[in-house]
């Protein structure tokens, strides 16, 4: 129940000193009586700023619009709202060639008013400093503070962590190294998070992690998944005496959610603010903001009463009751003809094998649900005619994306970059009906119990502007 000001939206609690060891430094904090045991935190992943595909213009345009909406509103209800970045709010490739660096994010910032607590990612580090993980992360200390550190809203205990080693082999002044890194915890952080957590004596209090890398790889259908940092088991074991512990991360620019069997953790890995590193909505491209997992790109918004917590994915610029997107795969015929038409001959044979099944007609009278929210404990009801249908959940492309990206690029004769490529994804539903042309009513139910909801009209059209 106590703040910090806030200079263009970084709270500080935080202080540079001079470094000056011969000299004795005095550094004054104050605080600010609030009550902010009613709160929102909106959670913005990928962020990757830097000057180039309008991206400048879609971020105003588009997310900073919407996101003063979300602010409004729970400001409205005297609701404390704060955002929490989940690291790569610029993109160190382009730091030196574009001259675009973490201030000039800040700058695009300067017409929020709340404030905005950071996390660090692999693209926040300065790429002409090699081989030193300390001395690379400099120009974002100076800014945005440490890059790990805890802090209390209301009832709940926010923990922020770099979960990255940056190693950058051959980094060095006028040169950008391999910008390579490590996705591991320190044994310093480990234990700084142990002490940490020590002070809270009810192990009931809600905790949230909030770091760039994942603990865990993006699920299979059957839910299977690894560990993606390197030592998410340690994490989980420092973590272990609480009951009620979310792990809020990014770097995938996708969505999904994994709950660990028997574990006190659930893990939101969220899709990107800049969605394909903003290539879709560019001019040219498909007019449509969305990520490779066909998730809308959006943020995360917690919301906090007490101890009490609920949360829900927000796509940029569309109503926070959109949650899912379904296709009738009758009208999802991928073709270099139909999607690509200017591309060469070369270019349009790269086609079948970019699209895969969707380069066949399908007849089936199948339909697909994209629910990138998607956590084990939602319900699905698909009803034809009033009889219930059954799915199954599968790992899929989203046809969207293939569209509105890869060959949006096989239509200009560039190849599809790998990182931005339509990647499968199994928070991917099927059914199948009975008739090609029978209404569908679909209502997807989530843990807090709000439904999302569709009447189905079929054939419903497959292009870039659908919903």
């Amino acid at each position: 129940n106590y703040e910090v000001k806030t200079e263009n939206t970084v709270p500080q609690f935080f202080k540079n000193l001079t470094g000056i060891s011969s000299q004795t430094e005095i550094a004054d904090f104050e605080l600010f009586p609030t009550n902010n045991e009613n709160h929102a935190v909106a959670f913005f992943a990928d962020i990757h700023l830097a000057n180039r595909n309008s991206d400048l213009a879609q971020f105003q345009n588009g997310f900073i619009k919407d996101v003063k909406e979300t602010a409004a509103y729970y400001q409205a209800q005297n609701k404390k709202f704060y955002g929490l970045t989940l690291g790569d709010q610029s993109w160190d490739q382009y730091w030196y060639a574009n001259n675009f660096k973490l201030t000039d994010y800040l700058n695009q910032l300067k017409d929020l008013d709340f404030p905005i607590y950071n996390v660090i990612g692999n693209h926040d580090y300065d790429p002409y400093v090699g081989n030193n993980d300390w001395l690379a992360a400099a120009s974002y200390r100076n800014l945005l503070g440490p890059t790990y550190y805890s802090i209390n809203i209301g009832k709940v205990h926010y923990v922020i962590l770099d979960n990255m080693l940056y190693k950058n082999a051959d980094g060095k002044a006028g040169f950008i190294g391999a910008r390579d890194y490590d996705n591991i915890l320190s044994d310093e952080q480990l234990n700084w998070l142990a002490k940490d957590l020590s002070y809270i004596t009810d192990k009931s209090t809600p905790i949230v992690v909030a770091m760039h890398v994942p603990m865990y790889t993006n699920p299979s259908a059957t839910g299977a998944y690894n560990n993606y940092m390197k030592n998410s088991p340690a994490l989980a074991n420092v973590l272990a005496a609480f009951n009620n512990v979310k792990v809020i991360t990014g770097h995938s620019h996708i969505n999904y959610r994994i709950t660990p069997a028997g574990s006190n953790i659930v893990e939101h890995n969220i899709g990107a603010v800049s969605a394909t590193w903003w290539w879709t909505g560019h001019t040219g491209y498909a007019n449509n903001h969305i990520g490779k997992d066909g998730s809308p790109g959006g943020y995360a918004v917690w919301e906090a009463n007490g101890v009490n917590q609920l949360t829900y994915y927000k796509g940029i610029g569309l109503d926070k009751n959109y949650q899912f997107r379904s296709y009738d795969l009758n009208t999802v015929h991928i073709t270099a003809d139909a999607h690509a038409p200017n591309a060469n001959a070369t270019y349009k044979a790269k086609v079948p094998a970019i699209v895969g099944e969707y380069a066949t007609a399908n007849k089936k009278n199948q339909v697909l649900l994209n629910i990138w929210g998607y956590q084990d404990n939602w319900k699905i009801s698909i009803k034809e005619n009033g009889i219930s249908l059954p799915y199954t959940r599968v790992s899929k492309k989203d046809p969207l994306h293939l569209i509105s990206y890869d060959l949006k690029r096989i239509n200009v004769n560039a190849d599809p970059t790998s990182s931005f490529a339509t990647s499968n994804t199994a928070h991917m539903f099927l059914a199948t009906a009975t008739s090609p042309t029978s209404t569908l009513e679909i209502t997807v139910e989530d843990h807090f119990g709000n439904k999302y909801q569709e009447t189905m009209v079929r054939p419903k059209p497959f292009n870039t502007s659908m919903k």
